[in-house]
């Protein structure tokens, strides 16, 4: 099969399958299903931090919080042209936007209180929740890497995955470092 017929088919499969089939990074749209391949905008080697309450929240409840006159009036494609062209690390907090973490702090308060935390660590660029939650990203590498896993993964109820960015050359898989 070809990568538009694998992209096509993965779309049936599940909102964002489609990303596994990008280099890496990818402007993805609707359900996450309709995937516009980017260049990637940090280089492999780039750190982040996933911090991961064990938490559950359902998609549905987030939704069901939502305030649908306070969504962002923010053009995506523009937010996406912004990243691409001022850098993910230079570009301003006020861009980062997810519509979805007002109603899911509202749904869980411990979630919000989690991330100002984590908005307190020297040496993180960006600090978001990713999609619907629970699972907080942190751009950027602690200065202080064992105190910020004494203070984060050593809580029950936390997980830390730190990792670091993979991209892929058009036309491979990817590869063993």
């Amino acid at each position: 099969a070809t990568l538009d017929q694998l992209i096509e088919w993965s779309g049936e499969l599940g909102s964002d399958i489609t990303f596994f089939l990008s280099r890496g990074t990818a402007y993805c749209t609707g359900r996450g299903e309709i995937m516009t391949p980017i260049d990637p905008p940090l280089p492999s080697g780039a750190k982040l931090s996933i911090v991961k309450p064990d938490l559950g929240l359902s998609t549905p409840m987030v939704f069901k919080a939502l305030d649908y006159d306070q969504l962002s009036a923010e053009d995506p494609q523009l937010l996406c042209d912004t990243f691409l062209n001022d850098g993910v690390v230079e570009t301003d907090d006020k861009y980062y936007i997810n519509d979805l973490e007002q109603p899911a702090f509202d749904c869980l308060p411990e979630l919000k209180a989690l991330k100002e935390e984590l908005l307190q660590v020297k040496g993180f660029d960006h600090v978001m929740m990713s999609g619907s939650g629970t699972s907080i990203f942190c751009i950027g590498q602690p200065e202080d890497m064992e105190s910020f896993m004494n203070d984060f993964d050593s809580r029950t109820g936390v997980s830390v995955f730190n990792a670091e960015f993979i991209n892929r050359e058009e036309g491979s898989w990817f590869e063993a470092p």
